[in-house]
């Protein structure tokens, strides 16, 4: 079983209980990324609001312009295969992935400037920290 925390695991429930249409404030941009815990090996959802771009999925390591990276980004680094639900045309599509992370460099400015249009908070985020946001994109493998 994953581990989240409380306000994860109600949007995770959200989530499942709507099959990713209407979830909270992001809609259905909502991705829910499982990933091996880097110390831990345990598997760990998190909600993140997500973009598709051709068959990739993106999502942004903002943790609200913290001053220093989510958990996550660190498991995913770790171990870049991870499983993946969003909504589909018959309910929550989940699949195998390929996390890619994108640090630095015009690829990760263009991709964070894609993911502003769908949630514009992520540029208030980017103003309130001094780390470059890393922005993570995701390739279905099966």
């Amino acid at each position: 079983m994953a581990i989240a925390t409380d306000f994860n695991q109600r949007n995770i429930d959200d989530f499942h209980a709507k099959e990713g249409r209407g979830v909270g404030p992001w809609g259905d941009n909502l991705l829910l990324l499982t990933s091996k815990g880097a110390a831990t090996a345990r598997d760990i959802t998190t909600p993140l609001v997500h973009r598709r771009r051709g068959d990739d999925y993106v999502v942004v390591a903002s943790k609200g312009g913290a001053p220093s990276d989510p958990a996550w980004l660190s498991n995913v680094r770790a171990n870049p295969e991870v499983e993946a639900e969003v909504a589909g045309d018959a309910g929550v599509d989940r699949f195998t992935a390929q996390a890619r992370v994108v640090a630095s460099g015009p690829e990760r400015d263009e991709l964070y400037s894609y993911m502003t249009e769908v949630w514009p908070a992520f540029a208030d985020y980017e103003a309130k920290t001094d780390r470059t946001i890393p922005v993570v994109v995701l390739t279905r493998v099966r």
